[in-house]
């Protein structure tokens, strides 16, 4: 549809009429008339005065309607557009050490690796956060910002499904994980700062400890709810995985204290049904904070009758200096006969 930015420039209208209203009359010109030879006259090259008048009146009504219009602003908007306004900043610390890639999981019945068990319960997680930002960060040797805090949920679940075990090193950083997701958290709005760390291993690389690095997330009001893999053998879920077989590395009581420390919770993940319950318990705790705001996308179409007004003047004054040189052309002429017929 089209609509106008700015109505009340319309006001404006009137103006000329007003002036006209308001001002004096102009004064004549007053002058020596040259009088011109009825075969002249005849002829056809003198212009009547009034329809003359008439159209140049017209035409200049037209060019201050043009840019009236203009200065309005006429717009042509799209159909609304919901804007996620407000939301959590919700970072995921995912554990892409040499561990991730035990197949101790069975998917469909077949072998799974547990980096494919947390790409697929992770995505359907991002997938339901339609109005929070999500980062992904990616850690073993090193932690590494795969993707910076982002609307766009799409990315995050491509860039997840992308990663690959060892592709940072093949320990496991958790302090240094904790600390880099502080880093860029710390700068956002307070009481909307989560962390969702998930490892299956204890801290084995790094230079910081992991629960220095919660204290950091402590003072900065970040909030880290800590997911282990492995642990004991579990039935068969109704995502149709499972853990084959019970994991020794994996240190509870730190992950556990870390969550604490932060005002989160732990959670053990053993088999899809329970790191299920563990998604949409982080849904419970932290629910997405929506906001009914929309935006139209528009362009703008003043650019028209601007560039129509400015053809249009420019016409006229084209007109009026053809005019100019016909009719001294025409005066000079009839001077020229004049005196011929007065030597005559």
């Amino acid at each position: 549809m089209t609509a106008l930015a700015w109505p009340w420039a319309l006001l404006v209208l009137p103006l000329p009429l007003l002036l006209r209203w308001l001002l004096p009359p102009a004064r004549p010109i007053s002058g020596r008339a040259l009088r011109l030879p009825s075969s002249v006259a005849a002829s056809g090259l003198a212009v009547e005065p009034e329809r003359r008048s008439f159209h140049w009146r017209g035409a200049g009504l037209l060019v201050w309607l043009l840019l009236v219009l203009a200065v309005a602003r006429p717009q042509w908007l799209d159909d609304p557009v919901a804007l996620p306004v407000t939301g959590r900043d919700l970072m995921l610390a995912v554990d892409i050490s040499g561990s991730m890639d035990q197949a101790d999981y069975r998917l469909a019945g077949r072998p799974a690796t547990r980096l494919a068990v947390v790409k697929a319960a992770a995505s359907r997680f991002i997938g339901s956060r339609d109005q929070d930002r999500i980062g992904l960060i990616l850690f073993g040797t090193r932690p590494y910002v795969q993707t910076p805090l982002t609307y766009d949920r799409d990315a995050v679940v491509q860039m997840l499904a992308e990663a690959v075990v060892g592709l940072a090193g093949r320990d496991t950083a958790i302090g240094d994980a904790i600390g880099l997701a502080v880093k860029r958290l710390r700068q956002q709005p307070l009481d909307n700062r989560v962390l969702v760390l998930l490892t299956d291993g204890a801290n084995s690389a790094g230079a910081l400890h992991p629960l220095q690095a919660a204290a950091l997330a402590a003072e900065s009001a970040i909030r880290i709810y800590s997911i282990g893999l492995g642990g004991q053998v579990g039935d068969q879920g109704a995502g149709g995985y499972q853990l084959g077989r019970v994991a020794d590395d994996l240190d509870d009581s730190m992950l556990r204290a870390i969550a604490e420390g932060t005002g989160g919770r732990y959670f053990h993940a053993t088999d899809a049904r329970e790191l299920a319950d563990v998604y949409a318990a982080l849904d419970r705790l932290e629910p997405t904070i929506r906001d009914h705001r929309t935006y139209r996308p528009g362009a703008e179409l003043y650019p028209l009758p601007a560039a129509l007004a400015l053809l249009l003047s420019a016409s006229m004054a084209l007109v009026c200096a053809l005019r100019r040189r016909q009719g001294a052309g025409s005066a000079t002429n009839a001077g020229t006969d004049a005196q011929a017929v007065t030597h005559a």
